[in-house]
């Protein structure tokens, strides 16, 4: 397993993050034990969950994630091997189970979320606290475009930080980061920082994968200069790139075949035409596709670690050993060239 320096407060993950968002869904708790110790094992030391897990989200399993999470822990006692990384919820979603359907990011709720999350873990603090998507009207979640307001209600930047630093100076959490978020919000996270000593960010959680390679157009940069490295979710797009959903192929008890009217982002036509090229590269090169999809990730200068989530445990061992796949000049060159032939089908 190989690790990185995860911002620049001084520790270091696995390139490969154990997602969990099935966990109390599509996984059960043993399931997921199951999963933990292997990965575990593996040299995996990143764990990362959400207060609104698992997903899809409704009020009957909202924190059963977690819960599981924290079992498994406090059994294992190994809370001192794992970077464990948690996100609180922003505005929008309707969530009326979770603080009465008032999720804002700012000092009440942040510190009310941190709590149960806490509580639900099993655990002293989080190593890793992200803000799960922005307090504001700006464009994520596959919106592709931006569409201004000049009057809307958001919770100011400063105050989401100013929370987090308090969660910092608490011993709550040992680090911040965010998610689905958007060059401007990155690049003013880390100036209200500078300049009111705040945490800096240290970790980006945004989609990206063959299918959606948008993060390289205006975090890629950011990323690398202020070293707050992309940790890349959906790297499989949903499972999409191992080629399972090919000309609408839907598996029984696969999670596009369960839930595909909460998840259209990667099973579109222009999807579809894509992950046939990109699967008929892999084979090509002699390179199982999931492998190929994950280590591509892996292989980017700008990325931290890559979040991978399966449901069965040979999917869990396929995903780990991607990091085993070592890029060549003929597959890059050929990655480009479909890259550019796909441009972003699925921003």
């Amino acid at each position: 397993m190989e690790y990185r320096e995860l911002g620049d407060f001084g520790i270091k993950v696995s390139v490969i993050c154990l997602g969990s968002m099935t966990y109390g869904e599509q996984n059960t708790a043993d399931e997921a034990h199951e999963q933990l110790d292997y990965a575990l094992a593996a040299g995996v030391n990143f764990i990362d969950t959400a207060e609104i897990y698992p997903s899809p989200i409704f009020a009957e399993t909202q924190g059963d994630t977690e819960s599981i999470i924290g079992d498994w822990i406090k059994k294992r006692k190994c809370r001192n091997d794992t970077v464990l990384a948690g996100k609180v919820s922003g505005p929008g979603l309707s969530l009326q189970w979770i603080r009465e359907g008032k999720t804002r990011l700012d000092k009440k709720n942040i510190t009310a979320a941190i709590d149960g999350s806490l509580r639900r873990l099993q655990t002293d603090y989080l190593d890793l606290y992200q803000t799960h998507w922005p307090d504001r009207n700006t464009n994520f979640f596959g919106a592709p475009n931006y569409s201004h307001k000049d009057k809307e209600q958001m919770t100011p930047l400063d105050e989401t930080l100013s929370a987090m630093d308090d969660l910092v100076k608490a011993g709550k959490i040992r680090a911040f980061g965010v998610s689905n978020e958007t060059p401007w919000g990155l690049a003013e996270c880390l100036r209200l920082a500078k300049d009111k000593s705040f945490p800096r960010v240290q970790s980006v959680q945004n989609p990206y994968n063959l299918l959606n390679r948008s993060y390289e157009i205006g975090m890629a940069e950011i990323s690398a200069r202020q070293r707050c490295g992309l940790l890349a979710y959906s790297p499989l797009a949903f499972g999409v790139l191992s080629g399972k959903y090919l000309n609408d192929n839907r598996p029984p008890q696969a999670r596009l075949t369960l839930f595909g009217q909460y998840y259209k982002r990667y099973i579109t036509d222009k999807a579809q035409a894509a992950t046939a090229d990109y699967i008929a590269l892999a084979k090509k090169h002699e390179i199982n596709p999931a492998q190929m999809a994950v280590a591509f990730t892996v292989w980017q200068p700008f990325l931290t670690s890559s979040i991978i989530g399966a449901t069965t445990m040979a999917q869990l061992k396929d995903n780990i050993a991607a990091v085993d796949i070592k890029p060549n000049e003929a597959l890059l060159l050929e990655l480009e060239e479909l890259g550019k032939k796909h441009f972003c089908p699925c921003p």
